[in-house]
């Protein structure tokens, strides 16, 4: 996320206090594959989550599905020729392909691949941004995941949350060369969930209220023409000031939030030292509620980039996609030590929104995992 989303107005609807934007990575890399079937042989709704159980009776998810329900009914309503796919049981299975619950999105991901499979089995004709408000209800940031490219959650004034959607502010196309480095510091669960942690800022913090009122309102406006311009500078450096901006409003909640670590601050130190040798800003970093980096860049700049991350980090796992030999070395001297807490890096780009597989992770004939 570029421009965080933190703090909520109203956490049964998810209604968020500020607007936000978000760069959709590709699927090459991050992924949650799902796949949703219904059948009046199923007893009830069930979620297999990377090979586990997992339950389908928490609010949020309850609401998502009535939602999507209430869509296809209103279909069947018009057309009696319809299969009636709103009375059946659901069965869910899903897979991510990096760690859930450890500050990488996964939630967002997990509700945006839900909802669209649904959505298809259901053959809904509603758009991404009416979809979008669905998702929202499940994860706040999974309204955005329901686009490629870069996308922005409007946050809305109404009180049922129907203005609050996800809208495209450019699609992959615009801004191909966008790239990114993950940084895994941490595959860990995190200690303070997103949840908690939003609702314990806005009651205790009194940075909380300047951000949202004043600071993020301008820099929305800012991200936006920047993505728009394809303005790297002044997106690099939004991005970095309202990652600070976001940490600091944990740090000032009572008690204090820390989602960094003593190894995500080395990493920052170590993107300013490259900025500040390349004599522009070339690389951006940003955290959202844990420890773990992202590291946008442009394709341009990638063997500076990529060069110095590598001279720290390149014994851990992720590197086989690079191009070693093009890396150019930091013009700075870089310390061994800086490398210790990286588990792995992950190499991606700009991606497209949710995409149809043809692989299916449900058995046909059983309606239960493969």
């Amino acid at each position: 996320m570029t421009l965080k989303y933190w703090g909520k107005r109203d956490k049964d609807l998810n209604l968020p206090t500020n607007s936000s934007i978000s760069v959709t990575l590709s699927q090459k890399d991050l992924r949650t594959l799902t796949t949703a079937s219904c059948s009046e042989s199923f007893e009830k709704d069930s979620l297999w989550l990377n090979g586990e159980s997992h339950s389908l009776d928490t609010p949020r998810t309850q609401q998502c599905l009535k939602d999507l329900r209430q869509y296809r009914k209103e279909l069947e309503t018009a057309d009696s020729s319809l299969p009636k796919l709103s009375e059946m049981k659901l069965h869910i299975v899903s897979e991510n392909n990096f760690p859930t619950a450890a500050g990488l999105a996964s939630s967002a991901a997990g509700f945006a691949a839900l909802i669209s499979a649904i959505a298809r089995l259901y053959e809904l004709p509603q758009s991404a941004s009416d979809l979008s408000k669905i998702a929202r209800k499940g994860s706040g940031s999974a309204c955005r995941s329901l686009f490629g490219g870069y996308v922005a959650w409007e946050m809305g004034e109404l009180a049922d949350g129907h203005d609050s959607k996800a809208v495209e502010v450019a699609p992959r196309s615009h801004w191909p060369d966008m790239k990114a480095c993950i940084l895994v510091v941490s595959d860990d669960k995190k200690d303070v969930p997103s949840t908690s942690g939003m609702q314990l800022t806005v009651k205790t913090s009194s940075l909380f209220q300047h951000r949202v009122d004043k600071v993020v309102p301008e820099r929305f406006e800012q991200m936006k023409k920047s993505i728009r311009d394809t303005d790297f500078q002044t997106f690099a450096e939004l991005t970095m000031k309202d990652s600070n901006s976001f940490h600091a409003t944990c740090l000032d909640s009572y008690p204090p939030i820390f989602y960094l670590n003593d190894v995500s601050k080395r990493i920052i130190k170590l993107i300013n030292l490259l900025n500040e040798s390349a004599g522009e800003i070339i690389a951006a970093y940003t955290y959202d509620a844990g420890p773990n980096a992202v590291i946008y860049y442009e394709e341009k700049n990638e063997a500076k980039v990529l060069g110095l991350l590598h001279a720290v980090f390149g014994s851990v796992d992720g590197w086989s996609k690079a191009d070693s030999t093009s890396f150019i070395a930091p013009s700075f001297e870089v310390e061994a030590s800086w490398g210790a807490g990286v588990s792995r890096v992950i190499l991606t780009e700009v991606g497209e929104g949710p995409q149809d597989s043809q692989e299916v992770l449900i058995n046909t004939d059983t309606g239960l995992p493969k």
